[in-house]
């Protein structure tokens, strides 16, 4: 069954990696001729092997192009460096998933309640930490940690409707089936609560942990996944999770 993870929440939060890698791109793009790597570090107060180690990362994923010592906004970053609505979402939301996954090594999933359903919109894996299925996200909310945090999140109302549609069945015989046994959290202060974890209810040799995610009116979640040879990790990958990641997802909700 699922419990909460026992957390001080006093481990520093590794977001701060996607937040350096958003400054490069916001520094880039004021140069339309491009900028060098020494410019780019003094214009965010980045050290210069930090910046080198996050551009490398940004344009092997063409958010920056290298031309002759000089980065430039890639195709990738097109998104951001225009106002266009969902498209600059999608772009920012990347970023964020990416950089997230490389700091933890672990996979990473953004959830979004939206229209009645819990979709996925976004994920990234880590080497030693591949995804987990995601065809069966909808129906497999009771099961995997960011269902059951989108789950706890929403009304009586909205949770038996959800659970009338896709009812609790076993994907494993870990699998949580009583609805009575799904954590329950407030809108109101998610942040003040445990992540939400599970041990090999969605997917058999997988572990997870989610945080919730709350932008005005709407719900989502947070989650990583690891194997279970590594679940020792979850605690404090859960507690690096709950410490800021809501500020940072809730904004990019917001343009989805």
């Amino acid at each position: 069954m699922t419990s909460p993870v026992a957390i001080d929440g006093s481990s520093p939060t590794l977001i701060a990696s996607a937040q350096r890698a958003l400054r490069l791109l916001e520094a880039a793009a004021r140069y339309p001729k491009g900028a060098t790597a020494k410019q780019l570090a003094r214009d965010t107060g980045l050290a210069l092997g930090t910046a080198y180690h996050l551009l490398r990362t940004l344009v092997h994923d063409h958010y920056l192009e290298r031309h002759s010592g000089h980065y430039l906004t890639g195709p990738a970053v097109a998104g951001l460096v225009r106002d266009d609505g969902p498209a600059a979402g999608r772009a920012r939301l990347k970023t964020l998933l990416d950089a997230l996954a490389e700091e933890l090594s672990a996979a990473v999933y953004f959830t979004w309640y939206r229209n009645g359903e819990v979709e996925l919109i976004g994920a990234a894996e880590a080497p030693g930490a591949p995804l987990i299925d995601r065809h069966r996200w909808r129906t497999g909310a009771h099961a995997h940690s960011a269902g059951k945090t989108l789950l706890a999140l929403m009304t009586a109302e909205e949770r038996r409707d959800h659970l009338a549609r896709h009812p609790m069945v076993p994907f494993t015989a870990h699998t949580l089936r009583d609805p009575a046994g799904l954590p329950l959290l407030s809108r109101q202060g998610p942040r003040r609560s445990v992540p939400i974890t599970q041990f090999q209810e969605y997917s058999l040799g997988a572990a997870g942990a989610a945080v919730p995610v709350v932008a005005g009116s709407g719900i989502g979640a947070v989650s990583i996944s690891l194997p279970m040879a590594q679940a020792h990790r979850l605690v404090g990958i859960a507690a690096q999770l709950r410490t800021r990641l809501g500020d940072d997802f809730a904004s990019v909700a917001f343009g989805l």
